[in-house]
């Protein structure tokens, strides 16, 4: 026995809320890319009305740590970036899905999702490569600091 608990048996309380957290070199640059991308907005930490006024709580070394963005609709989750030593070196084992050509198919679709690409690349990300066949594509991408996602 593993000792982790079910996803099945005794019902458990539904979580409606949750963040996707960024490991990163530059947390507020590359927040500030996905706002862009997903039309987002800054979210300063509790208790603070901005990050700067956090960061000069901070010991020097800290500064600059956090930062994160929420989805003004507050549909969409938050989204965290922190500060990590090491640099990326594998592929993401999770990684977010851009959905711009929901409900598009064939030429429609791709269309859609090459103008996304060059709007997204003029802002720093990185086309990796197309995956498409009759009816479906999508585009595999890079953020500025390389982490994968894909324009679906």
């Amino acid at each position: 026995m593993s000792g982790r608990a079910p996803c099945y048996g005794a019902p458990m309380p539904s979580i409606k809320q949750f963040q996707v957290t960024f490991d990163c070199a530059e947390p507020e640059r590359v927040a500030r890319f996905w706002c862009e991308v997903l039309g987002y907005v800054v979210s300063p930490p509790k208790g603070f009305a901005t990050w700067d006024e956090f960061d000069r709580t901070r010991p020097p070394e800290d500064q600059g740590s956090w930062f994160a963005c929420n989805d003004p609709s507050g549909v969409g989750p938050r989204l965290f970036f922190q500060r990590v030593p090491e640099g990326k070196v594998v592929k993401n084992r999770v990684h977010l899905d851009v959905r711009v050509g929901t409900g598009l198919v064939g030429a429609e679709r791709l269309a859609v999702l090459e103008a996304e690409c060059t709007r997204l690349v003029a802002l720093g990300a990185v086309r990796v490569e197309l995956l498409a066949d009759d009816y479906d594509a999508c585009i595999v991408m890079q953020d500025i600091e390389g982490n994968e996602f894909c324009l679906d």
